[in-house]
């Protein structure tokens, strides 16, 4: 029998855990402290910051699910995330991210663009996406031919890497954060000189001892644990039925080579007739090679059924 994974603990959790992430930035003047830290300047928020807030246009269009998100007294948006796997889509996922955002900042009908919000999407990072060794990547749209020139669309998109080297071009209050968040320890927070720091992990203390959340992070982990198992149970399910097929594909297409219709085919095999006719037509296609992998593909292949890809679109 399988050993269940060992759960890391809720006490134990670093901030680059996008559970902890949430659920101490769901706190509004942990947020602001958050964000004054990264801007190097005062921020305060409207209202209590959201998380795992979910933007949809339509239902046959993917969604997302933001890890924090809230509005400044200033009405500029503010959307963090905690990315702590290297991906290759976070430059065109930050552009997704960022459409959304502004979609449903629009009321229909309304006709004047320029009512929408100045817009951040921040994606903090445990490694370097670009390669230059620097803590923060900020990009604005610019005229190609004017570099000055701004576009002026209001839209912002910084990433921030843990990994940074460049010390001497942001400030010691920022790496003290970033330091902090790999290493969400009483040591760390003890280390720095930020008060911002120090009320940052007030608040993961808060969280790390509260039963409700405690609960909840159980709960959480149990869900995924077992949506990865039944994946694994569904990949070898599909495994077993593509090689029971594949194998008798190889034996249709044997008989098939020698002359024989699928009557007499079904008969020698013991298999229902309108299952290798129904091979037959496809191996014919394919005649007189006979492709196996191909046969069996194209009879695995369902056309009704979605794609992976078309089930995101409508979660």
């Amino acid at each position: 029998m399988k050993k269940k994974q060992n759960i890391v603990p809720l006490k134990d959790l670093n901030l680059t855990d996008r559970f902890l992430f949430d659920e101490v930035l769901e706190d509004r003047e942990t947020y602001q402290d958050v964000l004054s830290i990264i801007f190097g300047r005062d921020i305060s928020l409207l209202d209590q910051p959201q998380t795992e807030k979910e933007l949809r246009v339509s239902p046959l269009i993917r969604s997302i699910r933001m890890d924090v998100f809230a509005m400044s007294e200033e009405q500029s948006i503010y959307n963090t995330e905690m990315q702590n796997t290297r991906k290759t889509d976070l430059a065109k996922r930050s552009r997704y991210y960022q459409s959304l955002i502004d979609t449903n900042l629009l009321e229909p009908g309304v006709p004047n663009y320029n009512i929408l919000n100045q817009s951040f999407v921040i994606i903090i990072m445990t490694f370097d996406l670009f390669g230059y060794g620097k803590y923060v990547y900020t990009f604005e749209n610019r005229c190609k031919e004017v570099p000055e020139c701004s576009l002026g669309d209001g839209t912002t998109k910084i990433f921030i890497s843990t990994k940074g080297k460049n010390a001497d071009e942001v400030s010691e209050e920022f790496i003290e954060f970033l330091k902090y968040v790999e290493h969400t320890t009483e040591v760390t927070a003890n280390q720095a000189k930020s008060e911002r720091v120090r009320r940052v992990h007030e608040r993961v203390c808060k969280v790390k001892v509260n039963e409700e959340i405690g609960v909840k992070y159980m709960q959480a982990w149990e869900e995924k644990y077992y949506e990865r198992e039944e994946g694994r149970e569904e990949g070898r399910i599909e495994g077993r039925e593509e090689g029971r097929m594949n194998t008798l594909v190889s034996l249709v297409c044997r008989k098939l080579a020698k002359g024989m219709e699928a009557m007499a085919i079904a008969d020698m095999l013991e298999e229902e007739e309108d299952v290798i006719q129904d091979i037959c037509d496809v191996a014919k296609r394919y005649a007189p090679e006979y492709d196996i992998e191909s046969i069996t593909e194209e009879l695995l292949f369902d056309p009704d059924e979605e794609s992976d890809d078309d089930k995101e679109s409508q979660q």
